[in-house]
């Protein structure tokens, strides 16, 4: 789809950016995808940012808010996959504000017991290393993970 109006461009914009939280770099490949020049693009994400339509940090949050509680991503995979969307690093940080630090553990505990009641390794070692490399995978620490296999005595 082409769009050669800049007005016409403005609104789908608008209302693309309104639908969900976007990325600059998502509005970018959209706008690019319209086939619009790099002078009107510019001048699009401008005008979005003016307009509060696109916000870095409300994006990184919010992404980080869902891709943990509804995905039950671990903090490492969320800031990948954050960096791989072009966010700066200070929002980066704030967004992990944003996960308890509490329920992170316990969200941890919680998918390790459920993925120890599915392996079926007999050898304690093997065992533990497919939890660990599971929720590694996952994108929990490494620390994090040793500490929950001790108190749920997987260890």
């Amino acid at each position: 789809m082409k769009i050669y109006d800049l007005n016409t461009a403005r609104e789908k914009i608008q209302a693309y950016c309104a639908y969900q939280e976007r990325c600059h770099m998502e509005v970018t490949m959209k706008l690019k995808s319209w086939g619009l020049i790099q002078e009107a693009i510019d001048l699009l994400i401008v005008e979005l940012i003016q307009f509060n339509f696109l916000n870095e940090e409300r994006y990184a949050r919010s992404f980080a808010r869902g891709k943990f509680r509804i995905k039950k991503w671990g903090k490492i995979k969320i800031r990948m996959a954050l960096k791989k969307r072009d966010i700066n690093f200070k929002c980066i940080d704030l967004s992990m504000l944003e996960i308890d630090d509490k329920t992170y553990f316990n969200t941890l505990k919680e998918l390790l017991q459920k993925k120890n009641e599915t392996v079926k390794e007999t050898n304690s070692y093997k065992r533990k290393m497919k939890l660990t490399s599971y929720l590694v995978s996952r994108g929990y620490e490494y620390d994090l993970i040793n500490d929950a296999l001790v108190e749920l005595k997987l260890s």
